[in-house]
């Protein structure tokens, strides 16, 4: 069994490869590595067994996508991480953020269908609830106006699926995620941004590290009980194992729609400077941060109703907040080390 993971060497991606590996499949990426880079895959090597082929090129580009379909006809599923994914990065260049994540799916569907390639898992993102009006926030919740061009970009790419799926053979899984962070246990592979990071835990361990002077929180003044913002962080292990068995579903033709949505998450939100008291405490490490005014695009708390992904897909979250900074600053210190 054949499956393409597009954005393979990023964060979330080359942990799914590593699941999917673990599992028995076959394994080829697509990645235009701007955010990533390509040893990666040896990484994934050294933690598998197994070096999955790795094709280096912009999906945005058609008759690319369209030439590595024709010469991976056999792909028997697609998993879609290939996108921009920073909030603030996409307030201040959407155009940017629209042309690469929305071309590249369109590019992607229109391939799997002159191909007959059936299947595609998409990640989507906590961020099309917006600011949800109920908490936890269930898969039944109102889709709301997005809070950044990001959010939006996984909101049309949702609908574009909805569109497609009438009027093709492809059947789609979207799996809205919460925050993932964390990393393999290996510490082989973790979450490595190119550039300022502008995710909070990458952030974290780079200043506690010394890579970072100071780390930035953004506003105090939420009406949380602390000031800060409330996420729903959900370690980077757990959500690739969501990936695998969303693609079984879709292979043994267990689906119930032709397009399901899961949300991805723990039930249970950390504040901002909570998470820096677990890092913190499981580092032994004192992290010089700051509060700084609130950053554009962000909503003030969202957690998950995660029951339907646990009935459903018989999946569950399983590890708890000091595993996963911890696991997090073991990748940081293993990759500086090198």
């Amino acid at each position: 069994m054949k499956i393409l993971v597009t954005g393979g060497t990023g964060y979330i991606g080359s942990h799914t490869v590593v699941a999917l590996q673990q599992q028995g499949f076959e394994v080829v990426i697509v990645d235009n590595l701007s955010n990533s880079q390509a040893d990666i895959a040896y990484q994934i090597e050294k933690i598998t067994g197994q070096q999955p082929l790795l094709e280096v090129f912009d999906l945005a580009d058609r008759e690319k996508t369209a030439d590595f379909f024709k010469r991976h006809s056999d792909i028997k599923g697609v998993i879609h991480f290939a996108a921009f994914k920073a909030v603030g990065e996409s307030v201040e260049k959407p155009v940017y953020y629209y042309r690469n994540n929305l071309v590249s799916l369109m590019n992607i569907l229109e391939s799997m269908q002159e191909n007959n390639v059936q299947n595609i898992v998409f990640s989507s993102s906590c961020t099309v609830y917006g600011q949800p009006d109920e908490l936890p926030v269930s898969e039944m919740a109102p889709i709301k106006k997005a809070e950044s061009p990001y959010g939006n970009t996984k909101q049309i790419s949702e609908e574009i699926l909805q569109d497609f799926i009438k009027v093709s053979n492809v059947h789609a899984i979207a799996l809205r995620y919460f925050n993932p962070i964390g990393a393999h246990e290996s510490a082989l592979i973790g979450e490595l941004p190119l550039g300022v990071p502008n995710n909070l835990v990458p952030f974290i361990t780079q200043t506690a590290i010394g890579i970072r002077e100071q780390l930035k929180v953004f506003g105090d003044d939420y009406p949380t009980p602390d000031g800060t913002p409330i996420r729903d962080y959900i370690h980077v292990v757990d959500l690739a194992k969501a990936h695998v068995v969303a693609v079984r579903r879709m292979i043994e033709n267990k689906m119930k729609q032709n397009l399901e949505v899961f949300n991805l998450g723990t039930g249970k939100g950390y504040s901002v400077l909570e998470v820096i008291k677990a890092f913190e405490k499981v580092s032994g490490t004192k992290l010089n941060y700051k509060i700084v005014a609130r950053r554009e695009g962000d909503v003030t708390q969202v957690w998950a109703d995660s029951s339907f992904s646990n009935d459903e897909l018989g999946w569950k979250a399983e590890k708890g907040l000091d595993e996963m900074v911890a696991s997090a600053w073991k990748w940081e210190q293993a990759y500086r080390s090198r």
